[in-house]
């Protein structure tokens, strides 16, 4: 107890130091090699923002990693995706670094987390750690890299979070140090947007997308419009390519826009889809980013003036507008284009569907048998929703088809569909299926009262399925299990997904992760060499499915 108290006065004065400003963050790097970039912080990703800088090991793993900073190990993450393996170090400098893709722990950390996943038998875990149990010291090893979880190659994904609040802060500024870049960004596209309603380009109520080497031409417009730009940053030594820190857009030497990645917290990450054109990446996978804040994005890294990035051509003169992108190292490049005002009848906004959501306040979609609340905040502008039913007397439930097209939602909302019929008599089998296309999914649900009710994040169409069927395991390799230990199984479900995993020898838990759709011995030296062993393993899918099989070898 005595040192608890006095670990909780060492932090607190260091802490009460860094808030008066009397110390600032000093960070070794990761590796005792020369750094070299594969993404940097705020790169646009799918649904999120790039929250650190990726660092290349070489296309190997097992490259030692040592801490930035003096502090303790704060939570320890096993997963079968996202991070895979990671560490967090809590520092008394005011941010907790985290390591993520590691392929394993140094010794003292690899006990704590086994000990942790024997005794709850679980692969995967959160692990949550008091300040006095595993302490750091600045340039301790803490971890080898590698290449777990969502990860396409062998690398050390490296965040800085505040303490505080928990955001995501850019890395860069703190190990710039070790690290050359000359090279400029590069803009590769230009898009001129007519508001809906309010103004046109060339003529048109649609978008313009124009090469960056095309830009001499010129444009016209009437009305309000909003502007975008495509573009990517380079660094030197690596032909890699990166988000763009900073873009800032000038109309007649006026700033009307401008974005700066680095902070970003968990709940800002999403509003990535109304940064971008989402349709366009939808269709092309081009990231255009959009000089324009729609009214529900709380991007804090979007500034604006009152008009959230808008341009009202309004009068029958050149309009200059200038970007300019600059790096972390400041480097920078502009680019230049004239839009000329031209008066021109604007074509008065119709909607097309027969339902509008406002992205100001709650919003009840209902249909025959089916709820859908999409509560404020939710979409970041007003967005039309066309919704059909389609009914099959043979089916457990209608088809739901909620279309908005590119549109995107920011967080998980509820949605109930009401089953019909009652095929089978456990009501733990039903779920809710989402089809896009030629992909299905599930989304999970419970059955209750006659409805079955799940949360959805992206919509498309929606009906009510069972699945009783249970996954499938398939040994690879059994031959060679008794002289090698090296036991793995293909395991796989095509409805609701594995949920949960567990392999027993001679009648003890045994650790095994999943890793791309096969389950994988993690301690095989557990399994004594040349002596007969019994294995069972048992697998669960999302509606409660078991497959159960037993092996000797």
């Amino acid at each position: 107890m005595k040192r608890q108290i006095l670990l909780a006065l060492v932090w607190g004065a260091v802490l009460f130091a860094h808030a008066q400003g009397k110390m600032e963050p000093d960070f070794r790097s990761p590796f005792d090699f020369p750094l070299l970039l594969s993404a940097n912080f705020g790169e646009l990703r799918p649904n999120h923002f790039h929250n650190g800088l990726d660092i290349k090991t070489g296309g190997v793993t097992g490259k030692p990693i040592y801490s930035v900073a003096e502090g303790y190990v704060s939570r320890v993450m096993v997963l079968h995706g996202g991070y895979g393996q990671a560490l967090f170090v809590t520092h008394p400098n005011g941010f907790t670094s985290v390591y993520g893709h590691v392929v394993s722990f140094a010794p003292k950390i690899q006990e704590y987390v086994r000990k942790y996943q024997y005794e709850h038998e679980t692969f995967v875990c959160d692990i949550r750690i008091e300040p006095d149990v595993l302490p750091i010291e600045k340039g301790e090893m803490i971890a080898l890299s590698g290449n777990e979880g969502s990860s396409a190659g062998p690398h050390l994904h490296l965040e800085l979070r505040r303490n505080d609040n928990g955001d995501y802060v850019d890395p860069m500024p703190y190990f710039r140090k070790y690290l050359k870049d000359d090279r400029s960004p590069v803009a590769s596209l230009i898009g001129l947007y007519p508001v809906k309603g309010r103004g046109v380009v060339d003529g048109s109520s649609r978008r313009k997308l124009v090469g960056a080497g095309n830009l001499k031409q010129r444009f016209t417009a009437w009305g309000e419009i909003y502007t975008g730009i495509a573009a990517k940053d380079y660094m030197s030594g690596t032909s890699n390519f990166y988000g763009v820190h900073s873009v800032t857009l000038y109309v007649d030497s006026v700033q009307v826009f401008r974005s700066v990645t680095d902070e970003v917290s968990a709940n800002e990450n999403r509003m990535i889809n109304s940064f971008i054109d989402y349709g366009e990446y939808a269709k092309t996978r081009r990231l255009v980013m959009r000089s324009y804040k729609a009214p529900g994005n709380s991007l804090r890294l979007l500034e604006t003036d009152d008009a959230r990035g808008i341009v009202t051509i309004d009068e029958e003169r050149d309009y200059h507008f200038r970007y300019v992108l600059e790096d972390n190292f400041g480097n920078k490049r502009s680019y230049r284009f004239t839009v000329s005002g031209k008066r021109q009848d604007i074509p008065v906004y119709e909607p097309q569907a027969k339902r509008v959501l406002h992205w100001n306040q709650t919003n009840v979609v209902q249909e025959p048998g089916m709820n859908l609340i999409v509560p404020k905040a939710m979409v970041y502008e007003d967005t039309e929703l066309d919704t059909r039913v389609v009914s099959d007397s043979g089916k457990i439930s209608f088809d739901y088809v909620l279309d908005a097209g590119p549109a995107p939602l920011h967080g998980f909302c509820p949605l109930e569909i009401g089953v019909r019929r009652l095929p089978v008599a456990d009501t733990t089998k039903y779920y809710i299926e989402q089809r896009v296309g030629k992909w299905k999914a599930s989304v999970g649900g419970t059955y209750a009262n006659g409805w079955v009710k799940a949360t959805v994040r992206t919509l498309g169409t929606f009906s009510v399925q069972t699945d009783t069927v249970a996954p499938r395991i398939t040994p690879l390799g059994r031959g060679t299990w008794r002289t090698n230990r090296n036991i793995r199984f293909r395991v796989s479900d095509a409805q609701t997904g594995i949920a949960s995993y567990k392999v027993y020898v001679d009648g003890e838990f045994v650790l095994f992760g999943l890793k791309k759709g096969v389950l994988v011995i993690q301690d095989p030296e557990r399994i004594k060499k040349g002596v007969a062993h019994r294995l069972e393993v048992i697998v669960k899918d999302g509606c409660g499915n078991e497959a159960r099989e037993e092996y000797e070898f």
